[in-house]
Order: C-alpha cells, then structure tokens, then sequence
C-alpha cells in the first residue's frame, strides 16, 4: 500500500493537561522525519548542547500556549509516511477548553488518549485515573470515535514498571465497559520524551509484544460510515438566480450532498414540504455532471419551479427522514452561561437555523463517579448531558449515529450569539430511552 492509495487518517490527541500531548506529535513527527530542515535543525542544535529538545513547541503554535505551557487552540498538522497520509488534530487537555477538544474529535478516524503514568493514583484497590481521562473518553464514545490508542506514558520515570503499566491498562478497560465504549482500543507502553515505542520498539519494554505507534496509526483501519450509501439528503444552502426572460432564467438550489447519490432524472422530495420535483440537471464545481455522491458540492436545478429556500433539504423520494420537531438528544455544554430552559437559543442544524426550547434535562453525566445525575436542572461549563428540546421549525435530521453530517448541531445563545453547545441527536420523540 502506498501514500497514494492509502486512505487517509484523521487522528486527535486526547488526555489530561500536562499528560505529554504536543510532546507526543513532536516526537513523533521528529523521529519519523516529516518535519520542515529549520525545525529539525532547532532540535538537532538542542540535542547537540545536551539539552531536552522542546517537542512541545511544534505544535503550541500560539504566543500564549508557550507562555503559559498549555494547549489552548486545536493546532493541526500534515505528514505522510510511504504507506499513509495523517492529520494530527492536537487538542487541549484543560477542562477550560474541552469545546475545542469536540471540535478536533468530531472528524477523528482515531484517538490517541494519554495517561500520565506519574499523576495515576495507586493508593487503592484499584488505579483512579485523572477527571478529564474520563471526560474526554466519553466525549470520544458520543462521537462514535471508531479507534482509541491508550497510550500510557512517562513510564521512564517510574523504570518501566510493567505492572504499573498493567493495572493502568485494566482501569482503562474498566472505564471503556463502564460507558460503553464501542472503539477497537489498543494499549501502547510510551515514553514521549524519550522516543521509547513512537517509531521504532523500544528495548526497554521487552514485555510489550505490539507494535509502536507510528506501525499501529499506520495499520489502523478507516471505518467511517458510507454516506454514500445511505438514501440522499441534500440541504439546501443557498438559491442561485440568474433573471432573465421565462426561458433561459436559472434557479439552482445549492450546497452539499450529505448522504447518498443523486443522478440527473432523480425523483425527490422536498422536506419538510413534501413536494416532489425531478432533477433536471446537477453541476459540480468542474460545470456540468450526470451524477455525484455523498461530500460533493453541488448546485442542482429541478424539472419544475417550487417554493424552496435555505434549510429545506431535497431527499430521495423513498428516504425514511421524517421531519419532527421534538428529539432527545446529547449536549456538551460550551459556555461561561448554564444552560437555562427559560433562555432563548438558537439550533442550527445542516443550513438550518430555528428556535429551540430545552424542554427536559433528563440527566447530566459525572464524569468522576460514571453516574448519571437525575436532578440537575442546569448544564454548566463543560457537562456532558442528555436532553429533550423542541424546535420551532421542524428538522430533516437523523441520529449522529446513522450519520453525524445530518444528526449534528450546534446550540447559539440568542442574546450573546456565542456557540453555547454541540449536540447529537440520539432518538426521535418517540423513543423510550437513550444512553451515552
């Protein structure tokens, strides 16, 4: 296989602050040599006097991030090796930031999760790992994360201890049943700083039999679900007009084709309307085409003029989607502002923007006990919680799970317009029950 050919990987870096994040990616793209002769010469100099190359510093891109020592922004990075090309998505590991954490995990074909061996507390029966450990391993499963390397790290500062590293690895397996994590997850023996198990095995962890981590990220499978092959769901983003005289005026509905196939002669549906038009030609961003599939972008004309405007979606005529107006759904919670069912917001799904009234806050997830709170009446800064709401307008969405193009959708606080919430839609209003 070759970089060519090989499907591209979308990985995040997940984990506690000071847990050895950015350290990572910068060892990695430095042993792997993928990095620009400037760089490699600053680390090379660094090397040479005896000092610990700064890894950290490739990827903390902001003024304020070398600063204060933290990841704050999603800093991305592109690098290929013969057999496959990457985007590494590095994310900050404080609580203050976990919204920036979603928005890097919400494309990740992976997840490397770090746990800082050090900062692991023995004390009992059982190891405890640290909050945000479980904060962002839930985050990852609401996600639908298909691939989570657990990569346990700075185990050069307590010798290699292999059952340290053991009973680390069970606690994370307990926590996984725990929330009912779906991922394939894969255990990885590190040292960041020390290059040990990144690119090449390392001679100080004979007991781990796996490959490191740069084999693994390369052997990954990409599962990401076949749009494709799911029935047509295009939202309209925009109504394209040239005026002229009743024969040659153009009106194309534009935007983005997020499940499915289309090919000239189509029936479809308008939703919510329910009208039903043909199509009568399909124009890619190359001019005109017979056909196109899930991702591209499009402008579609019909075979009769309808009513049709920004947040209506054209869908295959036998597509399932029922628009409705009340759904249960997940919420991670982004603002300074709790979440207050009497407060105005906004839902913004696909290219639609309606009211949206948070009618039940069923439970809020406690990330340090893995229990659900029943009586919260509040989502705070950073929860993870499950809701019921009702739209003003009716939406043409699926489950996140069916497919996270058209199950997604961000909450916007109308007085401040900040961007309050990411939410996915678990179930319609008719489910009985929905989980983590």
């Amino acid at each position: 296989m070759t970089t060519a050919t090989a499907p591209l990987l979308r990985f995040i870096t997940a984990g506690s602050v000071d847990d050895g994040k950015s350290t990572l990616i910068g060892r990695l793209l430095y042993d792997s040599k993928t990095l620009l002769t400037d760089q490699l010469d600053k680390l090379d100099q660094a090397a040479a006097k005896g000092e610990t190359p700064d890894f950290a510093s490739l990827t903390d891109g902001l003024a304020a991030e070398r600063e204060q020592g933290i990841t704050i922004d999603v800093a991305y990075r592109y690098f290929a090796t013969p057999k496959r090309k990457f985007i590494i998505a590095d994310t900050p590991g404080h609580e203050q930031y976990t919204r920036n954490m979603v928005t890097g995990a919400s494309t990740a074909d992976a997840a490397i999760v770090l746990v800082d061996a050090t900062r692991v507390d023995f004390s009992g029966d059982t190891p405890v790992l640290l909050p945000q450990t479980k904060r962002h391993s839930a985050i990852l499963k609401l996600l639908g994360c298909p691939n989570i390397i657990v990569a346990v790290n700075k185990l050069d500062l307590i010798d290699f201890d292999e059952a340290k590293y053991q009973a680390i690895t069970e606690a994370y397996t307990a926590l996984a049943q725990q929330i009912g994590l779906k991922a394939a997850v894969h255990f990885l023996p590190i040292s960041a700083l020390q290059g040990d198990n990144i690119v090449n095995a390392s001679a100080r962890t004979t007991w781990y039999t796996g490959l490191p981590l740069l084999p693994l990220l390369e052997s990954l499978p990409v599962s990401r679900n076949d749009a494709a092959a799911l029935p047509a769901h295009f939202p309209v983003q925009r109504v394209a007009r040239q005026d002229g005289s009743s024969s040659d005026d153009f009106r194309g509905y534009q935007g983005r084709l997020e499940a499915g196939r289309l090919k000239t002669g189509d029936e479809i549906k308008v939703l919510p309307g329910g009208q039903t038009a043909k199509i009568a030609a399909i124009h890619n961003p190359n001019g005109k085409t017979d056909a196109a599939e899930a991702g591209e972008v499009l402008t579609i004309t019909l075979d009769t003029d309808l009513d049709i405007s920004r947040g209506n979606t054209l869908a295959a005529a036998d597509s399932p989607v029922a628009p409705a107006q009340e759904y249960q759904a997940a919420l991670c919670w982004f603002d300074d502002i709790p979440l207050n069912p009497r407060r105005k917001y906004l839902l913004k799904h696909t290219a639609q923007t309606t009211a949206v009234k948070i009618s039940e806050i069923a439970y809020v997830w406690d990330v340090n006990t893995l229990s659900q709170v029943q009586s919260a009446s509040e989502l705070k800064l950073n929860d993870i919680g499950h809701v019921s709401l009702k739209t003003q307008q009716p939406l043409a969405a699926t489950t996140y799970g069916e497919n996270p193009a058209t199950g997604a959708f961000i909450l916007i606080d109308e007085a401040t317009n900040h961007t309050v919430a990411a939410g996915m839609i678990r179930a319609g209003s008719q489910a009985d029950s929905f989980e983590i």
